[in-house]
């Protein structure tokens, strides 16, 4: 695996990504979605669940009620690479 992104290629990536998303510490992305209901966040839940299973590409899930924040990285990279920018992308469309 190659190394993750960082300085100018990091950031350049990072601006793709729509207001939702973080960039923490250089490291990993986080995003928080509110929802009306435990129900409503589930099923938002399950379609991450399929996206990344579609991808090959799982992110870190915190699901209660009315709230889904999620975490990607690359663990094999210890950092983020294009292919965690490509998920969020994804994941935006999702919702």
């Amino acid at each position: 695996m190659k190394p993750g992104l960082r300085g100018d290629s990091l950031r350049e990536r990072f601006q793709q990504l729509s207001e939702n998303w973080r960039l923490v510490d250089d490291h990993h992305l986080e995003c928080e979605h509110a929802f009306d209901d435990f129900e409503a966040a589930l099923a938002f839940v399950n379609c991450v669940g399929a996206l990344a299973e579609e991808l090959n590409h799982h992110p870190d899930i915190e699901l209660s009620w009315g709230r889904v924040k999620l975490t990607i990285f690359t663990h094999d990279a210890d950092g983020l690479t294009d292919s965690d920018f490509d998920w969020a992308i994804r994941a935006d469309a999702l919702r």
